[in-house]
């Protein structure tokens, strides 16, 4: 069994066979995804594929490419959506430094707030990170310090530092398809010193599908490849990281249950 920590069902990508992706991903093995939310303006869609698809689990939250766009979004505003039984996480949120679609100012309070409403509700932080490494750092360990509250790397491409200081403040790191790139040779060096227990994995789908399927639409089954090559960094069997990174998820998504009544 895996689990796609981080997927985004509800994009337009998947809107003309959504059940068959779902169905691919569990035949895969791929027993349990969570659909990601980026805009809290959009989270009934979001919250509508959970309700319909056991196997589905989402979050609510505002990326940061959309923080300009829903400004006021409060920490109490997400605590209230995230009661929903089928959201096990608050996100994505946090820096985009790369593409800058919203003002760094406006980002970084919005994160913020995402971090409140995860230490208030105890459900995990998905982080999104790029080119913001030395920022992402100083807020994370100036917000811990005010108070702990489970968090998540998503789709880690960063440098050995933020992912070691994620680590220490007690959060967790997840590897997506680019870990299968060939010139992530870097990236799977930190994969490999980095503690197992602290490990998920991820597709981002639509997004970064892994090698062999680079270049083409990616799928939530194809969370497999990634789970391999991270097995392989770290020297052990596909079993052994599909248990512990399941293992993982299971304790920190505290929602989701270990098993389920049906497949889809």
């Amino acid at each position: 069994m895996l689990i796609d920590s981080h997927c985004h069902l509800d994009f337009p990508d998947f809107a003309e066979e959504r059940d068959a992706i779902i169905a691919r991903a569990v035949e895969a093995g791929v027993k349990r995804m969570v659909t990601i939310s980026t805009r809290v303006a959009r989270f009934d869609a979001v919250k509508a594929i959970a309700e319909a698809h056991e196997p589905v689990f989402c979050s609510v939250g505002t990326h940061p490419h959309s923080a300009a766009e829903e400004p006021d979004v409060t920490a109490a505003q997400l605590v209230a959506l995230a009661a929903h039984p089928k959201c096990v996480a608050i996100g994505e949120a946090g820096l985009d430094y790369f593409y800058d679609k919203s003002p760094r100012d406006v980002q970084a309070a919005s994160f913020r707030q995402h971090i409140a409403a995860a230490r208030e509700t105890g459900l995990p932080l998905v982080i999104h990170s790029r080119d913001a490494d030395a920022d992402m750092t100083a807020i994370l360990e100036e917000e811990t310090g005010k108070g702990a509250f489970p968090f998540i790397l998503h789709c880690f491409s960063s440098g050995r530092a933020l992912a070691e200081a994620g680590i220490r403040l007690g959060g967790h790191v997840s590897f997506s398809g680019i870990l299968t790139f060939r010139n992530s040779g870097e990236l799977r060096e930190i994969a490999r010193d980095l503690p197992l227990d602290r490990l998920l994995v991820e597709t981002d789908a639509p997004y970064l599908a892994p090698v062999p399927f680079r270049g083409k639409r990616n799928e939530p089954a194809h969370v497999v490849h990634t789970a391999a090559v991270l097995a392989e960094a770290k020297g052990l069997e596909p079993e052994a990281v599909a248990d512990a990174t399941t293992a993982n998820c299971l304790r920190l998504f505290a929602r989701m249950p270990a098993a389920t009544g049906s497949t889809v």
